[in-house]
């Protein structure tokens, strides 16, 4: 009998495949995460802190300088809005102009009662101006120190038609219209050393006394008010020589129907002689004082953007003299294997924290000057979320800039030369 075969040897088992190196036989660099860039760039912060708070500390009044600014004129403009909102923006006003001679022209005496016709007009009222009637504390001051308080006779609803309110004391009624009774103010009231109304207190008027019953509040939309002495309509036709011809009408006209009643305003209060009479809207020239408050803003905020680059020259500064202080370390960490591009964004990232340090302690001092200054002022405060978020995003670029040229000037610098350096 035959043997039976022998059994194959088994096969060798197969071995793992190296590792091969990258390359030409160069280790590949290490990669380094987020985080890591994070901590190495904040290593320059922690280890020079003064001079990181001072280079932060330019970006920080720029940043404040501009949300401060940018705040502010936001509050100022919210408070002239809930003012307007509370007063009404449909207050027209009716004054005389010039003739074609050049001299004052006048309102006819049924101006108001005509004007009143007027389908959307809600309500009116008028004043006419004592010309000749000068308003004196006492008999003993010089004619000629008048104050620049001037006397005027009111109808009783002017205080609605306008939206004044009292400080002190009632208004004008039909009762007392009739009376030598007078309501001042604020600026008269001020002038001649009253404040408040009472029935012992009276001043000179057209060389007759007047009891001050009332005292009234800042008038924003009808701001002649607030430097005169106003008395009843009847009271200055029989005492002060009131000849009845007003020489201003408010209306107030329907919010929706304003631009139409002013058009036929100047027709209708004189048909005889239109191109005489003015017609204004008081709201007008409070919204043109916002329009001069909004470039006085600008302005400002140019000023805030000169320091902001002022600050950004400062980091680059530091980030400069960082560089050259530390060729040491940038060699160190280049022969340990670290490439150009992580020292590059090694300092980039340092100069984008200390900027971002700045912007955000610069976005709190601005914040906190505008709550502070509208509480002092009695406006709401209020902070576009704009001038926060556009500070911040330009101190991150702010940072790029002035950290880039310190950056590439890191990166270039080759290991010996860096480790050879004092």
């Amino acid at each position: 009998m035959t043997a039976p075969p022998a059994p194959a040897p088994p096969e060798p088992a197969a071995r793992p495949a190296r590792a091969r190196p990258a390359g030409d036989g160069a280790l590949a660099p290490a990669r380094m995460r987020p985080g890591d860039v994070v901590k190495v760039g904040a290593v320059g912060l922690r280890t020079r802190p003064l001079r990181a708070f001072l280079s932060a500390l330019g970006i920080a009044i720029g940043i404040a300088a501009m949300v401060a600014v940018v705040g502010i004129s936001s509050s100022s403009r919210a408070d002239l809005d809930r003012a307007l909102d509370a007063l009404g923006t449909n207050l027209l006003t009716v004054s005389p102009g010039t003739t074609l001679a050049g001299r004052q022209a006048s309102l006819p005496a049924e101006a108001g009662a005509m004007v009143g016709r007027i389908g959307p007009v809600e309500s009116l009222s008028a004043v006419g101006r004592l010309r000749d009637a000068k308003v004196y504390r006492t008999g003993r001051i010089p004619a000629a120190e008048t104050n620049g308080i001037a006397a005027y006779a009111a109808r009783a609803d002017l205080l609605a038609t306008v939206g004044g309110e009292l400080a002190s004391g009632t208004w004008l009624n039909e009762a007392t219209s009739g009376y030598p009774a007078t309501v001042l103010g604020a600026v008269a009231a001020r002038r001649l050393g009253i404040g408040h109304a009472s029935p012992d207190i009276r001043i000179l008027l057209g060389g007759s006394w007047f009891t001050v019953v009332g005292v009234l509040e800042p008038a924003p939309l009808a701001p002649e008010l607030d430097t005169a002495a106003l008395v009843g309509w009847s009271v200055a036709a029989s005492r002060a020589g009131f000849d009845g011809h007003p020489t201003t009408i408010y209306v107030r006209p329907r919010g929706d129907q304003v631009e139409a009643v002013r058009d036929v305003l100047g027709a209708t209060a004189n048909p005889e002689a239109p191109n005489e009479v003015e017609v204004s809207r008081p709201s007008d020239a409070l919204a043109a004082q916002r329009a001069a408050g909004d470039a006085f803003t600008g302005l400002l905020l140019g000023l805030g953007g000169v320091a902001l680059l002022v600050g950004g020259v400062g980091v680059a500064n530091t980030m400069v003299i960082s560089v050259l202080e530390r060729r040491s370390e940038i060699g160190l960490r280049r022969s340990l294997g670290a490439t150009r591009g992580q020292v590059r964004a090694q300092f980039l990232t340092e100069s984008l924290l200390l900027s971002a340090l700045g912007g955000a302690g610069g976005a709190l001092l601005g914040a906190a000057a505008t709550v502070g200054y509208a509480a002092a002022r009695g406006w709401p405060p209020t902070l576009p979320a704009w001038a926060v978020l556009g500070g911040l995003g330009a101190t991150v670029v702010i940072g790029g800039l002035a950290g880039l040229y310190p950056a590439v000037r890191a990166a270039r610098l080759s290991p010996t030369e860096a480790l050879a350096a004092p």
